[in-house]
């Protein structure tokens, strides 16, 4: 089969965070079982550009990525080489999968597959979240939304990687037809030996940015009564930082965080499997892979309701949720903290079952399936209008 990923921005700008690191995984997985898999980009890295090759394909971990050059940078990166060249070869592939939403390019190259008959996937990686529509721009995306993006949003197939997203999904077009499947998870082969910490040890692992919650995280630890060291991992804004820094001073608490930078795939699960218990307290996350990365090594979670894995965890008894309060987060760390038998039988038992459910084989599958039901249905249109 060959797939066609359009992405406004694709590895090794991880600055961009999550997203990056599902899309490559997806695309590789698929080269790696014989698939002929194609990424249209730009060479977007924040305020940046990435030092690539452009305007001719690049093999990426054997996918053929062509960089583009963009003209505007972060949102919106528009790039009309890119548009001009989906425009001549969109009728290549067998399926296109379009990335994102709110952004120029993306919203573009889903009026050209529109212009050429051609139905895509759309992942919209939790761009329909409340926290999301209503803030940056509130009142852009809802101009955009109706005189554009809703009656292409119609014409595309929905996939989203939980129940939380699909509803989210479900809100912004009624009856949108799609799948929910897991995002790809690359987990480590390594056993990691789990070392009692002298210190009850809380982590964060993820792209440093307001949507994310450190700060109402910290204020929240500010309020607990035992011991803790909060490890901070991940890279964002240098003026965010130092706003966080600088808040967790007028918290009384500074001296109880430590800033370990960005943890590269090497590096992540020995400092997620060090951890007693990862923290995410995020305003809005459609999947989260951290939260699936650390149950791997048998490191419990503490997540905001708004995670779209919550439900999951919920469900297996592998962590514990919130809601966005500083005073409930603080309860739960303190439950969390004094239900010792609990973290140990997820040390015990979580890496197993993550091991067996986010089965790569089993999660592939899905993705091919759909990509096949895709493909038929974009045919049988096509014939239909021949036919016409």
């Amino acid at each position: 089969m060959k797939i066609l990923h359009v992405v406004p921005s694709y590895k090794p700008a991880y600055i961009y965070g999550g997203p990056i690191v599902v899309i490559a995984q997806l695309a590789e997985t698929m080269v790696s079982y014989g698939h002929e898999v194609t990424v249209y980009t730009t060479n977007a890295n924040g305020s940046n550009d990435l030092n690539v090759l452009t305007n001719e394909p690049v093999d990426v971990d054997g996918v053929a990525v062509y960089y583009f050059n963009r003209i505007t940078k972060d949102p919106t990166q528009v790039s009309f080489k890119l548009w001009r060249f989906l425009d001549k070869t969109v009728n290549d592939f067998d399926v296109v999968h379009i990335h994102s939403w709110w952004n120029f390019l993306v919203i573009g190259a889903a009026w050209i597959c529109a212009k050429h008959n051609v139905k895509p996937v759309l992942s919209p990686h939790g761009m329909f979240s409340d926290y999301i529509l209503r803030t940056r721009n509130a009142y852009v995306k809802k101009i955009i939304h109706n005189f554009i993006a809703k009656r292409l949003l119609k014409k595309t197939f929905l996939h989203v990687s939980t129940d939380m997203e699909w509803e989210e999904s479900q809100n912004v077009i009624l009856d949108w037809k799609g799948q929910i499947i897991a995002n790809m998870v690359n987990l480590s082969n390594e056993i990691y030996v789990r070392k009692e910490n002298d210190v009850f040890t809380i982590g964060f692992l993820s792209r440093i940015d307001p949507k994310k919650g450190v700060d109402v995280l910290i204020k929240a630890l500010s309020k607990v009564t035992f011991n803790y060291k909060l490890l901070v991992a991940g890279s964002g804004e240098e003026a965010y930082l130092q706003y966080l820094k600088a808040f967790s001073e007028k918290y009384g608490n500074r001296d109880k965080i430590e800033w370990v930078g960005w943890k590269d795939n090497e590096t992540k699960f020995k400092f997620l499997s060090s951890l007693d218990l990862l923290a995410l307290t995020s305003y809005s996350e459609n999947f989260a892979v951290v939260v699936i990365e650390a149950l791997s090594v048998g490191t419990p979670v503490l997540l905001s309701n708004n995670v779209g894995l919550c439900e999951y965890v919920k469900s297996r008894d592998y962590g514990w949720t919130t809601n966005m309060t500083s005073e409930q987060i603080a309860d739960r760390l303190t439950e969390v903290y004094k239900n010792r038998m609990n973290l140990v039988h997820i040390n015990n038992f979580a890496p197993g079952t993550i091991k067996e459910e986010f089965n790569v084989q089993s999660i592939l599958n899905q993705y091919v399936q759909f990509y096949n039901e895709v493909y038929i249905t974009n045919n049988l249109n096509s014939q239909a209008l021949l036919e016409y």
